[in-house]
């Protein structure tokens, strides 16, 4: 019995040995496979690299260079350079230093002093700078030309009315008070006298102080058109309660009161005081005043 079944056995091993199918089918070995080898699927769709040791090796890139150059231009700062550096820095009142801070000069920290074709006593580049953005888009960038001035023409009205035609258009008076307000308005010029009271100007009049601190500007309100009044006694400006600003003829004294026109208070340091001087600016293109 044993023996027929070994019989059977040979038979069949022989059989399939023999086999042709069996000889032809290619042998499939799993160590094939790309996971298997090591290999990586992009290994086997290469265009050759030139370097087939490192085609079985999944290397990362390298990694990116740290920038050292923001550093270094600091700790390598020149001596000079350290020193203009310095020379931005601000104190305050204890003596610590502040933040950094550009320090200017003059005329580049206003654009209207360069404009400026004199010097003013009363007008800073804090508040030119101030005046030249409150200034009407028509007279921008023109040259701020010194119409009228205690200090060259004289005390008089008459002759800060005479001078104001010089240059017709809008005009900004800036006056101030011996205990060191700067104050004005913007108006029209030539300035014309009315032989009664009478208000003129326009509703781009308007007035401002540096009484608090900082400039301020008051424009109208609308409660009114009592933009300003002009006549050979005195120049004042506002009205509904009392004027705002008001310069006698002599341009000695004035007074300040708080108006519905441009919803003010006063002006200046008090409600009466003495004039310190007084200014009479017009504006001009710069061929207009080269022809002059």
């Amino acid at each position: 019995m044993h023996a027929l079944k070994d019989k059977v056995s040979q038979k069949l091993s022989n059989l399939f040995a023999d086999s042709p199918s069996q000889s032809a089918s290619p042998r499939i070995s799993l160590t094939d496979s790309p996971k298997a080898s090591g290999k990586s699927f992009s290994s086997y769709f290469s265009f050759g690299s030139g370097n087939d040791e490192n085609e079985d090796s999944e290397s990362l890139p390298p990694p990116l260079p740290i920038r050292t150059d923001s550093y270094e231009s600091v700790e390598n700062c020149k001596q000079e350079d350290c020193k203009n550096q310095a020379s931005t820095m601000i104190s305050n009142k204890d003596g610590e230093v502040g933040a950094s801070v550009k320090v200017e000069s003059r005329n580049d920290y206003c654009e209207g002093v360069k404009e400026m074709t004199e010097s003013s006593a009363f007008i800073s580049a804090n508040l030119c700078e101030f005046l030249h953005a409150c200034l009407p888009n028509i007279v921008r960038g023109c040259k701020w030309v010194l119409v009228y001035s205690t200090l060259k023409h004289g005390i008089s009205l008459r002759t800060l009315l005479r001078k104001s035609a010089e240059l017709p258009g809008p005009c900004l008076l800036v006056a101030g008070d011996k205990q060191g307000a700067v104050f004005g308005a913007l108006l029209e010029c030539p300035l014309t006298t009315t032989p009664k009271r009478k208000y003129q100007g326009t509703s781009q009049t308007f007035l401002f102080t540096t009484i608090y601190g900082q400039p301020r500007i008051f424009r109208p309100t609308g409660a009114n058109r009592y933009y300003y009044m002009c006549m050979n006694e005195f120049l004042a400006f506002g009205g509904g309660g009392s004027f705002a600003l008001c310069l006698d003829e002599d341009l000695l004294k004035a007074t300040s009161g708080p108006s519905e026109t441009f919803g003010n208070e006063c002006l200046a340091s008090s409600t009466e005081f003495e004039l310190k001087n007084v200014e009479l600016w017009g504006f001009a293109h710069a061929s207009q005043y080269l022809s002059s």
